[in-house]
């Protein structure tokens, strides 16, 4: 039976986070429905070498480009995978996109099969935070943009404004293949961070993306932030937010069940 989905997983040196995000996937994912493919970007560590003894992956070995940003890396990472994409759909996620629930990916078929405009579906910002909050940030950012709109201030980085559109993020995006090789796009078009340039060019081109809220699809899966900028401390300049985002992966892997999870290697083969 042919799938239905091909998932695209881009890896650098998240040992733990990629045993965790696959043997998740392995646990909570209907196979006669998916294909996995996984992009080592160059890690030359413990992460690649376990990638190696995952039997149910279809393993990428890429090797980097020298100076090439973390951005453009993982966009041509995925652009790599996508060239060997047969499947009707293509969904992107991160090695810290951790699944909850076992019809996750039929949720997310549902989603982009609900109307043939739809050319893709997924997450913005994927965060588990308290209703108040959430609300609060939007009455923050709508008092934002009517103070620069009266002050006719256009230099400022709101999120959803100019340049800083909202696009589906590749932690959680999918698409219809069958629109991505009609208008040949590609993660890394434009230079831009991994499908920014391929969510303006479908909208362009008459089709609608529809942003799953992060309160429907938190049930699902869940997303730590970051992690492998975290992990990763020679990719990042600030301390506070190393030490910050450490914190947060501890409890998102406590929420997981991680100890669990880690000591099942069953779910590698």
């Amino acid at each position: 039976m042919q799938p239905l989905v091909t998932i695209l997983i881009p890896n650098y040196k998240t040992l733990d986070l990629t045993k965790l995000c696959l043997r998740l996937i392995r646990k909570r994912t209907d196979f006669t429905k998916a294909h996995v493919i996984v992009i080592d970007n160059d890690s030359q560590d413990e992460s690649l070498d376990y990638l190696r003894t995952v039997s149910w992956i279809e393993l990428i070995e890429r090797k980097a480009i020298p100076g090439e940003s973390p951005v453009q890396s993982h966009a041509r990472a995925l652009d790599m995978a996508l060239e060997r994409v047969t499947t009707p759909y293509v969904l992107s996620i991160h090695t810290d996109t951790l699944i909850k629930h076992p019809k996750w990916l039929e949720f997310l078929i549902t989603e982009i099969e609900k109307n043939p405009i739809i050319a893709g579906v997924g997450s913005w910002k994927l965060e588990d935070k308290p209703m108040i909050k959430r609300f609060l940030k939007h009455m923050e950012r709508n008092i934002q943009r009517i103070y620069y709109r009266l002050t006719g201030n256009h230099q400022h980085g709101l999120e959803g404004i100019g340049k800083n559109y909202y696009y589906l993020r590749s932690h959680c995006a999918m698409y219809r293949m069958d629109l991505i090789r009609k208008l040949n796009l590609h993660f890394g078009d434009g230079d831009m961070v991994a499908g920014k340039d391929m969510h303006k060019r479908l909208i362009e081109a008459g089709h609608h993306m529809t942003f799953l809220p992060s309160e429907i699809l938190i049930p699902y899966l869940d997303h730590v932030n970051h992690a492998t900028t975290i992990l990763n401390p020679h990719l990042s300049t600030r301390q506070k937010s190393v030490d910050k985002g450490l914190r947060r992966i501890q409890k998102s892997l406590a929420r997981m069940n991680a100890k669990e999870i880690l000591a099942d290697v069953s779910l590698d083969r």
